[in-house]
């Protein structure tokens, strides 16, 4: 539907406040203000269709990032492997082709912070992190040699995730470091690219997470915090990786009967109705979505930001999938009527496009988390494969999976993920056509035919050791 072009004037839509009046609430206006002033022009002129991806500005963004970066990025010294990996996923979103001395550089590169332990630091000589291994191997997926994938040391990579494997199922994200959901999504993650899952490795950690999830439908960071758009993501992967996602409180999809999940509940323009909501994950991430900027905030009454595009707007393609299987489990018939749910958007795809496209892109390269930010290499990575995410329609092949053995736990969880594609017809590209980039995967966001070529190449190597 988006905003814009939506059935109410954008004046409408600004939230609206009692004359209690907060830090919260001002910056929220402000906030408002900002992107209402950049949407005002577009919705008068009824220029809409003209928006466009400033495509060379942000590959130069990335690409001059990749050559060297600004004293100031000396702050990230200890995430090299994140900074390789937001930059040539932008890449490879957009479509530009990495040279053989690029690729020839990420693998000397990434090979250099591996240490004999397992595992990969941020930085040469520093400790193994799970986040940043996730990010190195992340980065080799996009490179996709096998010169990069062999530079991966399997063996001692499971020895180190066995090491941060906690009894209770949860994972601490370094050795002597904290728990926290990010180490169980980014240890899985890595682990289904690289064919690393055993029992051992995922005992009792479906249990764990579930234990995450939050009175209001969320997932946070560890039992007992607030839920938050990033860790809710990592939640949900994570257990649509270990096949267990059903454990969590989402709702069952009732065809035909005015119960779409949380579409009943909820308008995209002014947001869920609140008598209606109900304790369960697709309703809380639902609300996420922001009745005038259009994107996604991490929580609830906290201020838009870019970066949520993906790690919020990745949830819906998950949860249609969750939601569609609950009905095939019930062996539910009427495969036509199915279909036509499962071709609608949980989330107002478009509106999400005007904020990014509209609001998020820097004139110079590189995208944004709100107007009148500078742009950065994290927030680029994220805006665009939340753009991504809701111009294409990525789903999972059910029928495939029931009749493979995948969803009876026969196969790998790298089988699971081999089974997403894009319904080619259901792709959604506002303003100019030349706008659409590569699609990302769902669970891992990497570019699909690079998750799939790794997870196939890991295939062949059996976890042994």
């Amino acid at each position: 539907m988006g905003i814009i072009d939506g059935p109410r004037p954008l004046e409408e839509l600004f939230t609206k406040n009692n004359e209690y009046s907060t830090e919260s609430s001002r910056l929220q206006a402000k906030t408002e203000k900002s992107v209402y002033d950049l949407f005002k022009p577009v919705k008068d002129e009824n220029s809409l269709n003209t928006i466009r991806l400033n495509r060379i500005s942000h590959i130069k963004y990335a690409t001059d990032g990749l050559k060297g970066l600004h004293k100031h990025w000396v702050v990230l010294d200890a995430n090299k492997p994140w900074l390789c990996y937001w930059m040539l996923h932008v890449l490879d979103l957009l479509g530009h082709d990495l040279t053989q001395e690029l690729i020839d550089r990420g693998v000397s590169t990434i090979s250099k912070l591996q240490n004999i332990t397992g595992g990969f630091g941020g930085g040469p000589g520093q400790i193994s992190h799970a986040a940043v291994t996730y990010a190195a191997v992340n980065t080799i997926a996009i490179l996709g040699t096998k010169e990069a994938y062999d530079s991966i040391d399997r063996e001692n990579l499971y020895k180190w995730f066995m090491k941060l494997k906690q009894p209770d199922g949860s994972f601490i994200m370094h050795e002597g470091g904290e728990v926290d959901i990010r180490g169980a999504y980014c240890i899985l993650a890595t682990a289904t690219l690289t064919n690393l899952i055993t029992p051992e490795l995922i005992a009792n950690t479906a249990d764990w997470i579930k234990r995450c999830q939050t009175h209001d439908g969320g997932i946070g960071g560890e039992p007992g915090l607030e839920a938050h758009g990033g860790y809710a993501f990592c939640g949900l992967a994570a257990m649509e990786i270990l096949g267990k996602a059903d454990l969590l409180d989402i709702p069952s999809l009732f065809v035909g009967d005015l119960q779409l999940g949380m579409l009943d509940c909820f308008d995209p323009i002014i947001g869920p109705k609140i008598d209606d909501l109900k304790r369960n994950f697709a309703r809380w991430a639902s609300s996420l979505q922001m009745q005038l900027e259009g994107g996604f905030q991490g929580r609830p009454n906290k201020l838009v930001d870019g970066c949520y595009s993906f790690w919020v707007g990745a949830l819906f393609p998950v949860l249609e999938a969750i939601m569609t299987r609950q009905q095939v489990e019930k062996n539910y018939t009427n495969r036509k009527e199915l279909n036509e749910y499962i071709s609608q958007p949980l989330f107002d795809r478009e509106a999400l496009q005007e904020y990014l496209l509209i609001a998020c892109q820097h004139p110079k390269g590189g995208l944004i988390d709100k107007p009148k930010r500078s742009p950065d290499y994290y927030h680029t990575c994220y805006c665009l494969s939340g753009l991504s995410t809701s111009q294409h329609h990525v789903i999972y092949d059910i029928e495939k999976a029931v009749s493979s053995g995948v969803e009876q736990g026969e196969l790998n969880a790298g089988d699971r993920s081999l089974l997403w594609f894009e319904d080619g017809t259901k792709i959604l590209i506002l303003g100019d056509p030349s706008n659409i980039v590569n699609v990302t995967h769902p669970i891992h966001n990497v570019t699909m035919p690079k998750a799939k070529k790794i997870i196939e190449y890991f295939r062949e190597k059996p976890c042994d050791f």
